[in-house]
């Protein structure tokens, strides 16, 4: 039977903060001698992580359970959905595909899953003495309330205390509070124990009016105001995070960074090394009047390939990044992208929609074709060539992930990277200026990241000094400090304390 306790964070909206309470609430219990673990029962979003076995889980799930100190699990996520159009997911359950459905299609189906759902919740209820639930949404989306896996149902089953979370720098928080906490039922509604604030820009004294009135309201207590935190070095799980990143205005001496953004793109976390660069500017570009002229275009993960090369040409960004890499830029492609840059890639059996093939931009030799398996696992790979943007990088190993269908064929001249068993794992034109490769990860690694930087501003006459980034260690502590100075941390211990008793 399940002995652990139980506490639940939701929010009011989608990227309220959710995911960054977890994640640096795992670390302050951790701190304060428990064994503490992350869960969250749907997770939808392009970005993933695989687990030592091979499983396929949410990306802030994995990053939660590096948190707490632990190797992520397949439990910790059991259902990940992966948007592959605007109304098509594949659903991925305990790791493994299941099926790739339209949104009905999934209504029904998440009662198949449930059962899979409470299972693993258990699990890992009985092995720890806190599990940090993370809802997903709102819990007051009240179309789908019905058959809602993520929310409420999981607070009802674990009778968990659930704290309420809403962003402020968005504005109408506390509309969005007393919204939100009034369309629950009452059952649900005596589960909410306390709100958050999340983001706040200023001086939090100028809302103790606001937090009066709305726990005169609601007769739930405001547990903590959240300041904003620049650059908090955590993963974004979900790609609507990009939609709030601007440009930096202004003249720019350093390295330009373009990021095609792909209408599914996936696994976007791979460049917050390149972002977290002082002499490094990321920008995510749609559109040819967006491209200007780069040093580096990078073409990255996306989960609906041949529909996303369409879109790319139909956009006229292949015309665009292929006159800017004629006059100098730089290319790369990872996973996705990788196969993109390649001459073709055939889905027979139509892994990825209908049935059919495409011809990639053919700026690598190299090509795809899909299977009915799926690589999902944790890799590591050495760089095998010394040719242009892999000058300096020759001989570096990179520790990473794959997450992808098909299988790859490079040409030989071509070979750029290679997994420990020699399979090739990556591949670079004839010019050294266009790479890619299929590990995830990549700019994560110190060494690789700025030798190829250094290479690209070389020969581009641009600044570039590395940036000393935080360990993922470091990032997790310094999130931890603020939240013990920021939430009402005995109230909260004794809603974790009251069910151990």
């Amino acid at each position: 039977m399940p002995t652990g306790a139980v506490l639940m964070i939701q929010g009011t909206a989608s990227s309220a903060g959710k995911s960054f309470l977890v994640a640096g609430l795992c670390r302050l219990l951790v701190q304060e001698g428990y064994r503490v673990a992350p869960f969250k029962a749907q997770n939808m979003s392009n970005n993933a992580a695989v687990t030592g076995d091979g499983h396929e889980i949410g990306r802030a799930q994995a990053v939660q359970a590096q948190a707490a100190r632990l190797l992520p699990h397949v439990d910790m996520n059991p259902v990940l959905l992966k948007p592959e159009a605007d109304n098509r997911s594949q659903v991925i359950v305990m790791g493994r595909p299941f099926a790739t459905l339209d949104a009905a299609a999934y209504q029904e189906a998440k009662l198949r899953v449930w059962d899979e759902v409470t299972a693993a919740l258990d699990r890992l209820r009985s092995a720890y003495d806190v599990l940090l639930v993370e809802g997903a949404g709102s819990p007051a989306e009240i179309n789908l309330k019905a058959r809602d896996i993520s929310n409420m149902r999981v607070a009802l089953h674990a009778q968990a205390p659930v704290l309420l979370v809403g962003d402020i720098d968005r504005g109408g928080v506390f509309a969005h509070l007393y919204g939100t906490y009034h369309l629950l039922e009452p059952a649900e509604q005596a589960l909410v124990r306390g709100f958050v604030i999340n983001k706040l820009r200023g001086d939090p004294s100028l809302l103790e009016p606001g937090l009066v009135e709305i726990e005169r309201l609601t007769s739930v207590p405001v547990l903590g105001v959240v300041p904003w935190v620049n650059d908090p070095q955590l993963p974004e799980e979900d790609s609507v995070a990009l939609d709030r990143r601007r440009d930096a205005a202004g003249p720019f001496t350093g390295i330009d960074v373009a990021v095609v953004r792909f209408k599914r793109i996936a696994n976007f976390d791979d460049f917050d090394g390149l972002e977290a660069e002082r002499d490094v500017r990321v920008r995510y570009v749609h559109h040819p009047g967006d491209l200007g002229d780069p040093d580096l275009v990078v073409l990255p993960g996306t989960k609906a390939i041949r529909a996303d090369l369409a879109w790319m040409r139909a956009q006229g960004l292949d015309r665009a990044i292929a006159a800017v890499r004629e006059r100098g830029t730089f290319v790369v492609g990872v996973c996705g992208g990788y196969q993109v840059l390649g001459e073709r890639i055939d889905d027979p059996l139509g892994f990825e929609g209908e049935p059919g093939s495409a011809e990639g931009l053919g700026w690598l030799p190299v090509q795809t074709r899909f299977g009915e398996g799926k690589v999902t696992r944790q890799s590591a790979m050495t760089v095998v060539s010394a040719r242009g943007i892999l000058e300096r990088a020759s001989g570096v190993r990179v520790d990473g992930y794959e997450i992808h269908a098909g299988e790859t064929q490079v040409h030989p001249a071509a070979v750029a990277a290679m997994l420990d068993d020699g399979t090739p794992v990556g591949a670079i034109d004839a010019s050294g200026r266009v790479f890619g490769c299929y590990l995830h990860g990549l700019f994560a690694a110190d060494q690789f990241r700025q030798a190829v930087l250094r290479h690209v501003a070389n020969r581009r006459g641009k600044r570039y000094e590395p940036t000393i980034q935080l360990s993922a260690d470091a990032a997790f502590d310094r999130l931890a400090d603020v939240l013990r100075s920021s939430l009402n941390l005995p109230a909260i211990f004794e809603l974790i304390e009251s069910q151990r008793r």
